[in-house]
């Protein structure tokens, strides 16, 4: 099984979030989100979750 590259995975995966509604990716920062000041440029939503590490 291929190493884990810490740079790729914290490009992949740090303050990426995706829209509950229509599952656009969206870089920000987490407090954004918790405080709903973010809104999904597809749907207009603003229900995030964080990306699933695979």
């Amino acid at each position: 099984m291929a190493a884990k590259i810490p740079i790729a995975q914290a490009r992949m995966f740090n303050n990426v979030f995706v829209c509950r509604d229509c599952n656009r990716r969206v870089r920000t920062q987490p407090t954004r989100v918790i405080a709903k000041k973010v809104r999904c440029p597809g749907c207009g939503g603003s229900t995030f979750r964080p990306v699933r590490r695979k």
